[in-house]
């Protein structure tokens, strides 16, 4: 319990946002995609996710790990079949989002959501390094009530506002490792990812690559970080993380790609050389074959369910 304890304090939390949706017709998107993780409570009506047969009932939890992509179904009745281009196109024609605390819970046809990042050390994405698929919490009240603190807070303008945020966002995380634990989810990757996030070598890789995505990232490069032969610093890292280290670089890109897009008014071009591509067509090929929707689709997204 100690090593978890150990990561469980290594990890920076940040809250990404918080909706409230009015589902106002049945669909099933195909290949739903978030960098960020997303924390999902029915209140009303149905959702299901493909290849799991579970019966959900109201205030069952849906937990996507961010970087998983997953083909969910909203509303009861026969959903109309999506794609997720078409869905960020005319997302306003299938969600309502509303945004008054009282009714929280109490709209037929909705749920809620909150969306946030765990990183450990501020470079891995926590839940994504599990490499676990989505799965749904059941019977768990404190999380319930997490997250309708959190869209309560959301949609006021009380003093301390992004604070309490925070912190309940952090108990948030905390619930849900406690979940894995307790139900002895992927035990075996919790413990693969304590031991090699403990590995000073693979930090200093971890920092360099986040501080130097715009820069040269070649594994003769990474190798220098490490102090590891250029022959070996490829294994090193997939021995360790499951990945090898262009495919986590690529992810890291593109994840910074997605916040510049969503934050800034920089061009794509622009946005493109900064996280590390020179050829803006090449950069724009990944992304749209990475997110399943073009970057300038990406940035419009303003509201509701991923914006």
């Amino acid at each position: 319990m100690e090593d978890y304890n150990k990561i469980i304090e290594s990890l920076g939390v940040k809250f990404a946002k918080a909706r409230h949706i009015n589902i106002l017709q049945p669909i099933r998107i195909k290949n739903f995609y978030d960098v960020e993780n997303t924390l999902l409570i029915l209140y009303d009506g149905n959702v299901k996710l493909e290849g799991i047969d579970e019966e959900i009932e109201a205030g069952d939890m849906l937990f996507i790990p961010g970087g998983k992509s997953s083909n969910i179904t909203y509303g009861t009745g026969e959903p109309k079949n999506i794609t997720y281009e078409e869905f960020m196109t005319r997302r306003e024609h299938y969600f309502d989002a509303m945004t008054i605390p009282h009714e929280i819970g109490k709209v037929r046809n909705s749920f809620g959501l909150i969306a946030f990042e765990a990183k450990v050390f501020d470079s891995v994405n926590f839940f994504t390094s599990l490499d676990i698929p989505p799965f749904f919490i059941k019977n768990d009240s404190k999380l319930a009530g997490l997250i309708k603190d959190i869209l309560v807070e959301d949609f006021t303008d009380e003093a301390g506002r992004g604070r309490v945020i925070m912190n309940k966002t952090e108990e948030v995380v905390i619930e849900i490792i406690r979940f894995i634990l307790r139900n002895k989810m992927f035990v075996e990757q919790l413990a693969t990812n304590s031991t090699y996030f403990k590995d000073p070598r693979l930090i200093d890789i971890f920092a360099y690559i986040k501080e130097n995505l715009e820069g040269d990232l070649s594994n003769k490069q990474l190798a220098n970080v490490a102090n590891v032969s250029e022959d070996y610093v490829g294994q090193y890292f997939k021995m360790l993380t499951g990945i090898n280290p262009q495919d986590y670089i690529e992810y890291q890109r593109m994840e910074a790609a997605v916040t510049l897009l969503r934050t800034s008014k920089k061009s794509i071009r622009a946005i493109g050389a900064e996280v590390g591509y020179k050829d803006t067509a090449y950069f724009c090929r990944r992304f749209k074959m990475m997110f399943g929707i073009p970057a300038g689709k990406m940035r419009r997204r303003e509201s509701l369910l991923i914006g």
